[in-house]
């Protein structure tokens, strides 16, 4: 085997345009509340996530969750669901959608730590989990 055969490949296409979309499209703005207590969990569900895939055009169906400690401010629920909905028509790659989502939330709300995580319905036979997490470094 030569050093060509074992780099990664893209087939089909897919370029770095398909990559980056959706990562830096305006969406609804998160809003927070202040937060009244200490060392807790918040986990919100949305199980009806929608997306579109950059490559295809074809709908992505998932459920996302959000787990997270707050600090001095919660995520306010309203704006989080106008958020998670304007990806409804944004062509974006499962894995960007949790990245971009923990990103946006850990600038919105600076929590101790976070985790996201999409569960995508099954396309082609196969399914897909993505999670990404944070934790604040207070050194």
């Amino acid at each position: 085997m030569t050093e060509s055969d074992d780099a990664p490949t893209t087939s089909g296409g897919y370029t770095d345009d398909h990559a980056l979309a959706g990562l830096d499209v305006d969406l609804p703005a998160l809003d927070v509340f202040p937060n009244q207590f200490p060392a807790y969990v918040i986990e919100i569900d949305h199980p009806e996530f929608t997306s579109i895939c950059p490559k295809t055009a074809l709908p992505d169906f998932g459920t996302l969750t959000i787990e997270y400690e707050p600090d001095a401010s919660c995520l306010e629920l309203k704006a989080l669901k106008l958020y998670l909905n304007g990806y409804r028509d944004l062509g974006i790659f499962q894995e960007n959608i949790v990245n971009r989502v923990l990103r946006d939330i850990i600038d919105a709300a600076d929590p101790v730590w976070c985790e996201v995580s999409g569960v995508f319905a099954a396309r082609g036979g196969l399914s897909t989990t993505v999670t990404a997490g944070y934790q604040r470094d207070d050194d």
